[in-house]
């Protein structure tokens, strides 16, 4: 089996994910085609190299529908030849993308291929696409579907997390991520975005909130409170846990992932493309897996999915030297560190999604830029980032510095 390798990986900034959000003005195919040209130009790469672009995108309808991946190619300027496909595993979706671009490189079918993704959440909102899942109550009833924020609540009432304890991990994520931002640890990875007259619209994470405190979130009510009572979700989820009396709902929109617009690429290929194209690899792709979970609790799917992958890998937790886990809620890092018997120092080092956002199609591709930097930073050998996904699934990748 062939090696794949990272050879370079970039990211938009996160902009505010409403129609005040710096990247609001720019539509989803232009924030894409400056990424993959980000790429491109820093890189030098001769585009009609490349085997294919694939893009997670959670949303693909509107502006961000019609194989985004193979117009943005043509938009930024790629050789012809290159194809492009997007593909959908809800918030894991770019991790997907570069697992597979991963997995095509490794299977001997292709030589260079850049993964990534993109959701433009202030111009093509969360859940516009519909889907039997949510919408279609022969499909909805049977498999008890609760909407995410009702599903971190319940984990957290079955863990016995407290609102003090979601909020003091949301501090803490926004403290990290502020350092981070500051430190310039982002910088390597961060493009800037411009507009259509060529000015900077966004340079760097302009979701963060410096300075947060535990008196800050207390103020925030629950966000998932009326939707779960009134709407009737917290019935659902009772019946499909009938071992738990009460939901206590602990999430606000200040301990879950923030709403944002983004886009990232990764650079994978082979020992023999990187050595054609001039460009040393940064990282080896070891090992990679996904699994099914259960559906209505959802997000407890990343430890699962870790100790997979682990396995497939031939590695222990303590060999892992940095953890990147998506913060779609306080909650799933929180049982996910429980679950894995770790500690918050190797974990989310750097802050995570619910200080930076969360930009749905994108994250998992914007992560893997994170930790490639941070294992590049401070000398660490074997990362491992893994993420949640609606439906109850979990994918995860371990990639080792090089």
């Amino acid at each position: 089996m062939t090696d794949a390798f990272i050879l370079d990986a970039v990211r938009s900034p996160r902009g505010r994910g409403r129609p005040d959000g710096s990247l609001h003005s720019i539509t989803p195919i232009q924030l894409v085609a400056q990424t993959l040209g980000a790429l491109r130009d820093r890189t030098s790469l001769d585009t009609s190299q490349v085997d294919d672009v694939i893009l997670g995108c959670v949303t693909p309808v509107g502006e961000q529908g019609a194989d985004i991946a193979r117009i943005a190619t043509l938009v930024a300027g790629y050789a012809e030849n290159v194809p492009g496909k997007q593909l959908n595993r809800f918030c894991a979706s770019g991790l997907e993308a570069v697992n597979t671009a991963a997995a095509q490189i490794m299977s001997g079918q292709s030589d260079m291929v850049i993964g990534g993704g993109v959701e433009h959440m202030s111009r093509c909102t969360m859940g516009m696409d519909g889907g039997a899942w949510a919408i279609d109550p022969a499909v909805a009833w049977p498999l008890h579907f609760i909407p995410q924020g009702i599903s971190a609540d319940l984990i957290a009432t079955m863990e016995g997390f407290t609102r003090e304890q979601v909020d003091a991990y949301a501090v803490e994520s926004q403290r990290r991520a502020a350092h981070a931002q500051a430190a310039g640890y982002f910088d390597r990875s961060v493009i800037p975005v411009r507009d259509v007259i060529g000015e900077v619209a966004l340079a760097k994470d302009e979701y963060l909130r410096p300075g947060t405190t535990m008196a800050d979130l207390a103020k925030l009510k629950p966000a998932f409170e009326m939707m779960g009572e009134q709407g009737g979700f917290n019935a659902v989820a009772l019946q499909r846990y009938p071992e738990v009396d009460t939901i206590h709902h602990v999430h606000t929109a200040g301990n879950s992932s923030g709403i944002v617009d983004g886009a990232a690429a990764v650079l994978v290929g082979s020992r023999k493309a990187a050595k054609k194209a001039g460009l040393t690899p940064r990282a080896r792709v070891r090992a990679f897996a996904s699994i099914g979970s259960e559906p209505t609790i959802m997000l407890t799917g990343p430890a699962g999915s870790a100790r997979k992958a682990l396995k497939r890998a031939g590695m222990k937790p303590q060999d892992i030297d940095l953890w990147e886990i998506n913060e779609a809620f306080a909650s799933v890092v929180m049982r996910f560190v429980r679950d894995m018997d770790l500690t918050m120092d190797n974990v989310n080092v750097n802050g995570g999604a619910i200080a930076l956002g969360h930009p749905l199609g994108a994250t998992g591709a914007r992560l893997m830029t994170t930790l490639l930097c941070e294992l590049e930073r401070t000398g660490g050998r074997y990362g491992l980032q893994t993420m949640c996904e609606g439906g109850g699934q979990a994918n995860v990748t371990i990639i080792e510095r090089l």
